[in-house]
């Protein structure tokens, strides 16, 4: 008899790539038997390659190996070759599109993900709005399994176990976690203006954190060049800061730090998400974005999601694009208190 085998198709940011994970870890615990293969861009191996025995990852560099339509046409030749049963694209644009074209073509078992664009335009609509939740990601990555014939139940706490990652390079620097020392992650970018916090308000929030756990430690998560030298810049001003990106430097080391952290605050952004996944309650700050486009960490409290009620939110599904008001008051009319309270109130429960 023939096993099985999945291959689940998506490209993309980070974010969207890590909010795949429960989904894909609840497949492989609720279908033993069933071989899953994961493909994405090469940053993702390490959220997958390790998550379950049934769970492979296969990489697709575009920037490289797969150029235009010769690269796809070869890379589909490569997937072929896997004897492949059940295709789900989880991410819908030209080239997952076309890949799930040729697959339907030469009559796999084919379903993709069902974007709801037309109430997210609702969503978003500046004259005509319509503020209701959509399904979340993790239950559209769901609704494609179940098309297949894998309807699961969508179960996971962690990547790594109760007791947290390793956190030997960390030790080194910091030492080990005292007992009654908050550890909290400040997690202060994302990828478009609409989604981050402005600087100087987050730098009150550093001051206050400071002002009110003494012993605390904070660990700055980010990427970019900008970002690292802001943060290179905080790691000098206070001593209680420590640029953790620069630190540790890769993805595996990232999340064995948040898995100890109390908690993280964040952008709607790729760390949230991150955090999410080793089970780090998360405050995350809402501009342009909206909880109800459904990208909420996994597991995370509604409650902590830090937002304010404007006529124009949300202006967009992604953050991308320009501010209407050209003022983006959704996020300098949020006070550093408001979300300063959400982050004791979390602290309170540790």
């Amino acid at each position: 008899m023939k096993t099985d085998h999945l291959l689940i198709i998506r490209f993309s940011a980070i974010g969207d790539v890590a909010m795949l994970v429960p989904v894909v870890a609840s497949l492989a615990q609720q279908y033993p038997a069933l071989r899953i293969t994961v493909l994405s861009r090469p940053f993702a191996r390490p959220l997958f390659e390790e998550l379950a025995p049934n769970v492979g990852f296969m990489e697709a560099d575009f920037n490289n190996e797969y150029q235009g339509m010769k690269g796809l046409n070869a890379l589909y030749r490569r997937l072929t070759a896997k004897n492949f049963t059940h295709i789900a694209d989880m991410h819908s644009i030209l080239r997952s599109s076309y890949l799930r074209m040729r697959f339907k073509f030469d009559r796999y078992h084919v379903a993709h993900i069902n974007k709801h664009r037309q109430e997210r335009r609702m969503l978003t609509d500046a004259n005509n709005k319509k503020m209701v939740q959509l399904p979340t990601s993790f239950q559209n990555y769901a609704d494609v399994l179940a098309q297949l014939g894998f309807p699961i139940k969508l179960e996971f706490r962690s990547l790594l176990p109760p007791e947290g990652g390793n956190l030997r390079l960390l030790s080194e620097r910091v030492g080990e976690k005292k007992i009654f020392q908050q550890w909290i992650g400040i997690a202060p970018f994302a990828a478009h203006p609409g989604k981050i916090y402005p600087t100087a308000l987050m730098e009150k929030i550093i001051q206050m954190l400071i002002k009110r756990h003494a012993s605390c430690r904070i660990f700055l998560f980010g990427g970019g060049g900008n970002e690292q030298k802001q943060m290179d810049t905080w790691e000098r001003t206070y001593p209680e800061c420590i640029n953790a990106s620069r630190l540790l430097g890769c993805i595996q080391q990232e999340l064995s730090l948040m898995s100890h952290l109390d908690v993280m605050i964040s952008m709607d952004s790729a760390n949230m998400h991150l955090a999410s996944l080793v089970a780090t309650p998360v405050v995350s700050i809402w501009g342009a974005t909206h909880p109800y486009a459904g990208f909420m960490g996994w597991n995370q409290d509604p409650d902590n999601a830090v937002q304010i009620d404007l006529s124009c939110r949300p202006c967009s599904i992604y953050g991308n694009k320009p501010c209407l008001r050209h003022d983006y008051a959704c996020m300098k009319n949020i006070s550093p208190e408001h979300i300063i309270d959400r982050v004791e109130i979390v602290l309170a429960k540790k």
